[in-house]
């Protein structure tokens, strides 16, 4: 794999080591980024549902509102410049933004956005029940979003808070894309999928080069962007899984920025000549499923046990030292609505006798699948020591982000380590993944973590999901969804561990990378090299 990124980057760089320097430069137009993302299954944005592909459409795209790189924490406006909200027709109207150009050249029209919504609900792809949370279906959406000029009026059912509904269309799937071109590229009914899996139909500061998965994800300025056109000219995300090779290609000037280094790779970098690291805060919560098709996993007193064989304050002060901190409940720390309390600490006593006491037979076999990646193969293997002290004996599985997510949402795991995020900024994203399921029939694939793993919440818990989606005092709102998230600690086959610390180690001549909470927030817009 070494080899393999030198070789691609010696085709990039245009600066050779000097004889004076310790390190080469990699160019000033371009940015060279060493990042894992195997974790992807699909570009398109509807259907793109993985972190890394999540940074790609922030990049390359464009909703009508966003959290923008200027400022990650404020709505602000994006392709349109102005919208009303009137609650009791239920009725957003937007006003798009005059001189918008697709990366064809094409220009923005109100029929794009009516195109893009329609394409998301009809491909039906894992993001899409997103946008169809609004009541929107391939048969009516046509006339619940209609578009007359530079004015797009969007409809939706359903009793929800004004700010529900702008975050809904701020989230990824509501990306607006050039129908012209996409359906120009048409096989078969895809709707341009297969095209949009290896180009790019956006608005946003830079347009599709290259991509080969697993390999090399390359993107290309948008001179002509309605905010300014990038100061790269390039941005070459090369996938490297390995944070020891990002480390010593950081300190040799092979690569501009080093985004999975673990701690101690980050704490190797104290004192590097030419380099520093920089901390984010992220949205992300880790933790540990159990699917309720296997047998062996079903009993609650097992999920019990399960959150008294994690030693969150060890791995959180050793391995995962300053890139995780402890969190067990759904919603981040950090977020209005949050519950930050940590009820469970490493105690095998306790957990051996919830087992006992529910009788139990131990041991219990379960496979546990991982990515292959630095920290999370780390984090696994401490798992499996703490867990087998409980009578809990876990077989990790190792695989690539894509393999691991796909099977995942195949349901044919047994128990699964993993990591989630908010599909936009809201708790009902978090509180409908982990706290509500609608159907758990094999055919009714939803895009949740209860879905995933098999279980069907208690009635009361779905119900006061729904109840907590509905209410408009702001206030009253965000204490529903602190008990739920205090009902899914008590009653989930959920293990909720910890909450990310994003780490990014870069030369220190770039300035104006922007890391948001989430990897819908990770700009290179506003990077420059100094």
């Amino acid at each position: 794999m070494y080899h393999s990124t030198k070789t691609l980057l010696a085709s990039v760089a245009v600066a050779a080591l000097a004889a004076g320097p310790l390190w080469a430069a990699t160019p000033d137009n371009i940015l060279v980024v060493a990042q894992n993302i195997d974790d992807i299954v699909t570009i398109d944005p509807a259907s793109a549902y993985e972190f890394s592909s999540g940074e790609y459409v922030a990049n390359t795209y464009d909703t009508l509102v966003r959290y923008d790189a200027m400022d990650t924490t404020v709505l602000a406006p994006a392709l349109a410049t102005e919208w009303e909200i009137d609650g009791d027709s239920k009725t957003v109207t937007f006003t798009l933004r005059d001189g918008v150009t697709f990366h064809s050249g094409n220009p923005l029209r109100g029929a794009d956005v009516v195109g893009s919504w329609k394409r998301v609900v009809t491909l039906d792809k894992a993001p899409a029940f997103i946008l169809k949370q609004l009541g929107w279906t391939p048969e009516n959406i046509e006339e619940m979003v209609t578009a007359d000029g530079n004015t797009v009026t969007v409809r939706y059912e359903g009793e929800f808070a004004p700010s529900f509904v702008l975050n809904v269309l701020a989230a990824r799937p509501a990306s607006i894309v050039d129908m012209e071109t996409v359906m120009a590229n048409e096989v078969d009914g895809d709707l341009g999928h297969a095209w949009m899996n290896k180009n790019s139909a956006g608005t946003g500061p830079f347009s599709l080069g290259t991509y080969r998965p697993a390999d090399i994800l390359s993107l290309t300025a948008n001179p002509d962007y309605y905010q300014g056109g990038p100061a790269m000219e390039r941005v070459v995300i090369q996938h490297n899984p390995e944070g020891a090779t990002q480390r010593l290609q950081l300190e040799a000037g092979d690569i501009d920025l080093a985004k999975n280094l673990d701690p101690g790779q980050i704490a190797g970098l104290d004192g590097a000549e030419g380099v520093r690291v920089e901390t984010y805060p992220q949205a992300a919560v880790h933790w540990v499923s159990f699917n309720q098709k296997t047998e062996s996993l079903t009993d609650p007193a097992v999920w019990e046990a399960a959150r008294y064989l994690v030693d969150y304050e060890g791995m959180a002060e050793g391995m995962l030292k300053g890139q995780m901190k402890v969190h067990q409940a759904f919603w981040p720390d950090g977020f209005p609505g949050a519950l930050t309390d940590t009820p469970f600490g490493f105690d095998p006593a306790k957990a051996r006798q919830i087992l006992a006491d529910a009788g139990v037979e131990t041991p219990i076999n379960v496979t546990m699948d991982v990515i292959s990646a630095p920290t999370f193969v780390e984090m696994a293997q401490a798992l499996q020591a703490s867990f087998a002290e409980g009578g809990i004996n876990l077989e990790i599985i190792p695989g690539t982000g894509a393999q691991v997510i796909t099977k995942y949402r195949a349901r044919t795991h047994e128990a699964m380590m993993l990591y989630w995020g908010p599909d936009f900024m809201d708790p009902h994203s978090n509180a409908k993944a982990f706290a509500y399921n609608a159907d758990n029939s094999d055919d009714k694939y939803a895009s949740t973590t209860t879905w995933r793993n098999a279980w069907m919440p208690p009635e009361e818990m779905n119900k006061k999901t729904m109840a907590a989606l509905a209410e408009q005092d702001a206030d009253t709102r965000l204490d529903m969804y602190m008990d739920l998230q205090k009902a899914t600690q008590a009653e989930a086959p959920f293990v909720i561990m910890f909450q990310a610390i994003k780490q990014v180690a870069m030369r220190d001549n770039v300035q104006g990378f922007v890391n948001g909470a989430t990897s819908d927030y990770v700009f290179y817009r506003l990077v420059e090299k100094e």
